[in-house]
C-alpha cells in the first residue's frame, strides 16, 4: 500500500485536487490518501506557509501531490500576518521553495508533448536544477563596501553603489553533476535519444566552460544518447518552431524556469503542463498553472494538468499502465473536443470534464478513428464533386473506423502538411486523396515527405512499371513523370494498376498516412486493397495470454519491461478484479521465441492461474465439488454464490478464515485495505494469501482467491 499526502493548498488548487483524486479509487489503486495543509492561508493563520504539523506528515508517506499555493511580495506578505505576528521579523518563505529545499528536490521534471494541433507530433522534457543558479538567493542591494573592489561597472557611478542591485549565478560541480545524472538518466528510462544543455557559455564564459565540462564528462558515460550544448536563446526559437526535433532539455534555475512554461505554451498551455520535483528524498508533483485567486470558486479551471501529475506520480510509484491509462484518457478527451474547459474552447467546469476523463479510463475507446483529406484548388472551386471524400468514408465505416476529420485542402504543401500533422497522433489512419501527378500543381508528395521529416528518394523499379504503363497506353515518355516514382524514405508502395501514379503508406507520429491518387477509379480499389491487406495482416497475429492473482498491474508491467524493453510486439494488460489479464501479440511470421516464452512463464509462475483466461473459480469447478465451512458468516454468505457450473465425482470440503473477519471489513469506514485469507483441506495441507482488497471488489475478489488456495493445495498435495 502506498501512501500519498495530498496538499491541496490555495486557489484553484483544491478544486482540481477535487475533481482528479477520485481517478485513484477509479483505478483501484492500492493507496491510501492523506490530506495536510500548506499555503498562504497557513501564513495568514500561522505565519507559516509550510506548519510543523506538515512537515511531520510528509515523514510519513511515499510522495506528496501538490494543488498549488499562493506567494506574494514582501510587503503584502507582512500585511497579511496575524496581528500578534507582526513586526516580529518573519520573513515569507515560499513552500514550495521549502520543499525543494529541505527535501533536497533539485530537479523540476516538466514534459510535454503533442496533444492536438496544426504541427508535427513532439514529445520532450525540460529538467531544471531548482536549488542553484540564478535562483539560489544570492540577491543583494547596493553594491557594499567589501565587493566594491571587484564589482564594478561605468553604471554604478551614475548614482551611486547604493543605487544598484546585484545576483549571484552560483554553479558547483556537486549541483551540476547530480542534475546532469538525473537528466540522461530520464532520457534512458524514457526512450530518448538525445540531451540537449541549454545554457549561453558564449557570455557567461567562465560558469559557462565550467558547467560544458561537466556535461560532457557525464555524457561521455552515455555513449547511447547524443548529447549538446545550445545557447538558451536558440533553444527557445527552435523549441517554438520544431519541438520534435528535442528530447531532453536540460538547464539550471532560471533558464528552465523559462524554457519549460515556454513548453507548456507549445504543447497548449500551463492548463496542461505537469510537474515533478524529484531528488534525494519524497518527491512532490504539482500542476505548474499556480493558484489563480481570480479564477478560484467559478469552476472553471482546467483539471488536466492535475491528472497529467497524477501519472507522473503513479509511474514513480510503479504503477505505470495506470499512468498510461490516465494519459490517454485526457488525451482523448481534448482531442474530442465535446467535454473541455474554456480554455480549450469549451463550456465545460472542472467538474464535468474531469468526470468525463474518468469515464474515458473506465471505458477506454474501441473504436480506431481515421481522417480524409483531399486535395486539389478544383474541389474548393466547386468545379468538381467531392465524391471521394464520401467514398473513402463509407470504405472507412464499413472497416470499423470511425471517420473523425475530413478536410479539402488546396494545392500547397504548407496546407496539406498541416492537416496532415493536425490529424497524427490523433487517427490510427490518415487517408490523403490526390495531388500525385506529374505536374507543377501536385504537391502532395513533397508535403507528405515535410509533414513525415523524410526526404524524398527516387525508386528506379517503380520508374521501369510507369515507363511500362506509359507506353502502353500509347503515351510519350516525359520525364516530368519521374516525379512520380519519388517517395518518402520509408514510404512502402501501393501498386496503382489502372494509372500510372502509384500510391504509398508511410508512419507518422503515431498514425498511418496512407496517400492516394485523385480519380475515384484508382483511388477507391486502392484503398479497399490496402484495408483488406491490413485487416488480414492483424486477423492472423501471434496471441499469449496469461491471466495472474496476486500482483498489481504495474508489478506485471515493470516485470515485463525488464524482460522486453524495447520490443514492435502489441503488449496489452487490463486489470479485472482480482486478475491482471496479459497479453501480447505478434505478427504472423514472428512467433515468439520459446526462450523469451519460457522466460515470461518463469516470471509468472508464482501468479499464474490460467493461460486461457479461465478463472480461478472455474478451474475448481472442473476438478471438485467443494464445500466450504467457515466460522466467519458474511464470508459464508459471500462464498455460497459461487455455484460450480460442471459436477465432478470429486467431493471437497475446504475450511477458510480471513482477517480481519470480513463482517468488520463490511461495516468498516475504510475502502482500502489488506487482508489474510486461510484454507486448509481436509488432508490437512494449508495454503494461505495476503492480497490488498478494495471493499467494494471483494465479492469477486474473495471466491477467487480461496479457489486459487484450493488449487494450490490440491497441487502440493499431488507435488
Amino acid at each position: 500500500m502506498k501512501k500519498i499526502l495530498v496538499l491541496p493548498g490555495d486557489g484553484i488548487g483544491q478544486e482540481v485536487c477535487e475533481a482528479a483524486l477520485p481517478v485513484i479509487s477509479a483505478l483501484n489503486l492500492p493507496i491510501m490518501l492523506s490530506w495536510g495543509e500548506i499555503g498562504w492561508e497557513c501564513w495568514k493563520t500561522q505565519g507559516d506557509p509550510v506548519p510543523a504539523r506538515t512537515w511531520d506528515e510528509i515523514q510519513q508517506v511515499d510522495a506528496i501531490l501538490l494543488g498549488a499555493v499562493t506567494s506574494k511580495g514582501k510587503a503584502e506578505a507582512e500585511r497579511a500576518l496575524p496581528s500578534h505576528l507582526q513586526g516580529e521579523n518573519i520573513a515569507y518563505l515560499s513552500p514550495v521553495i521549502q520543499l525543494r529545499q529541505r527535501l533536497g528536490l533539485f530537479a523540476n521534471i516538466r514534459p510535454v508533448k503533442y496533444i492536438e494541433g496544426d504541427r508535427r507530433p513532439f514529445r520532450c522534457c525540460v529538467i531544471r536544477e531548482n536549488t542553484e543558479g540564478l535562483y539560489a538567493g544570492l540577491d543583494f542591494k547596493g553594491v557594499r563596501t567589501e565587493v566594491s573592489s571587484w564589482l564594478k561597472h561605468p553604471n554604478i557611478d551614475q548614482y551611486g553603489p547604493e543605487e544598484a542591485a546585484w545576483t549571484v549565478r552560483l554553479q558547483t560541480r556537486f549541483g551540476l553533476e547530480r542534475l546532469f545524472y538525473t537528466a540522461f538518466d530520464y532520457a534512458r528510462q524514457h526512450h530518448f535519444g538525445h540531451v540537449t544543455f541549454a545554457d549561453k557559455p558564449n557570455v557567461m564564459r567562465e560558469s559557462g566552460q565550467f558547467a560544458a565540462e561537466i556535461f560532457y564528462e557525464v555524457a561521455s558515460q552515455f555513449s547511447d544518447i547524443a548529447a549538446d550544448i545550445q545557447n538558451v536563446d536558440a533553444v527557445a526559437l527552435r523549441l517554438v518552431l520544431k519541438p520534435d526535433e528535442y528530447g531532453v532539455i536540460v538547464a539550471e534555475n532560471m533558464f528552465g524556469d523559462i524554457l519549460s512554461d515556454l513548453a507548456a505554451g507549445i504543447m497548449g498551455g500551463l492548463g496542461l503542463a505537469p510537474s515533478a520535483n524529484v531528488g534525494s528524498h519524497i518527491p512532490y508533483f504539482e500542476p505548474v498553472h499556480g493558484s489563480a485567486p481570480g479564477m478560484a470558486g467559478k469552476g472553471k479551471a482546467n483539471p488536466s494538468a492535475m491528472f497529467y501529475s497524477i501519472a507522473l506520480m503513479l509511474e514513480y510509484l510503479g504503477f505505470s499502465r495506470q499512468a498510461e491509462a490516465i494519459n490517454l484518457a485526457v488525451d482523448r478527451v481534448i482531442q474530442e473536443g465535446k467535454i473541455t474547459t474554456y480554455d480549450l474552447g469549451g463550456a465545460a467546469t472542472t467538474q464535468q470534464m474531469a468526470n468525463a476523463i474518468i469515464r474515458a479510463i473506465i471505458a477506454p475507446a474501441v473504436m480506431r478513428t481515421a481522417s480524409v483529406i483531399t486535395i486539389g484548388d478544383e474541389l474548393l472551386s466547386g468545379q468538381y464533386q467531392n465524391s471521394n471524400q464520401q467514398h473513402l468514408s463509407q470504405l472507412l465505416s464499413e472497416a470499423n473506423y470511425r471517420v473523425r476529420l475530413q478536410v479539402v485542402c488546396a494545392d500547397n504543401i504548407r496546407q496539406i502538411s498541416g492537416a496532415i500533422n493536425a490529424c497524427c497522433g490523433q487517427d490510427e489512419l490518415i487517408v490523403v486523396c490526390g495531388g500525385l501527378g506529374p505536374t507543377s500543381d501536385d504537391k502532395t508528395r513533397e508535403a507528405v515527405a515535410y509533414a513525415a521529416n523524410q526526404p524524398l528518394i527516387h525508386h528506379e523499379n517503380v520508374w521501369v512499371t510507369i515507363q511500362q504503363q506509359l507506353r502502353q497506353l500509347g503515351v510519350q515518355d516525359d520525364k516530368s513523370n519521374r516525379l512520380q516514382a519519388l517517395f518518402p524514405s520509408g514510404a512502402r508502395i501501393l501498386a496503382n494498376p489502372s494509372g500510372t501514379a502509384p500510391g504509398f503508406y508511410i508512419a507518422c507520429g503515431g498514425s498511418q498516412i496512407v496517400v492516394l491518387p485523385g480519380p475515384p477509379s484508382q483511388a477507391l480499389p486502392m484503398m479497399n486493397g490496402f484495408l483488406s491487406h491490413t485487416d488480414k495482416r492483424e486477423a492472423g497475429k501471434n496471441k499469449y495470454d496469461w491471466m495472474l492473482i496476486g500482483i498489481s498491474e504495474g508489478e506485471v508491467g515493470s516485470k515485463v519491461r525488464e524482460l522486453l524493453p524495447f520490443t514492435e510486439w502489441d503488449i496489452h494488460f487490463l486489470w479485472k478484479s482480482p486478475y491482471v489479464l496479459v497479453q501480447i501479440e505478434t505478427p504472423p511470421s514472428q512467433p515468439m521465441p520459446q526462450a523469451t516464452l519460457n522466460m515470461l512463464d518463469e516470471i509468472f509462475d508464482a501468479q499464474l492461474v490460467s493461460k486461457n483466461n479461465q478463472t480461478a473459480v472455474s478451474l475448481l469447478n472442473d476438478i471438485c465439488d467443494i464445500r466450504w465451512t467457515t466460522s466467519d458468516a458474511a464470508l459464508s454468505v459471500m462464498l455460497l454464490n459461487e455455484k460450480s457450473a460442471a459436477r465432478s465425482k470429486q467431493k471437497l470440503s475446504a475450511e477458510i478464515s480471513v482477517n480481519p473477519p470480513l463482517v468488520s471489513v463490511v461495516t468498516g469506514d475504510s475502502l482500502l485495505g489488506k487482508m489474510k485469507m486461510s484454507v486448509r483441506l481436509d488432508s490437512g495441507m494449508i495454503q494461505t494469501v495476503a492480497f490488498p482488497y478494495n471493499k467494494t471488489l471483494l465479492p469477486q475478489s474473495i471466491p477467487e482467491y480461496a479457489a486459487w488456495c484450493v488449487l494450490n493445495a490440491l497441487a502440493a498435495d499431488n507435488g
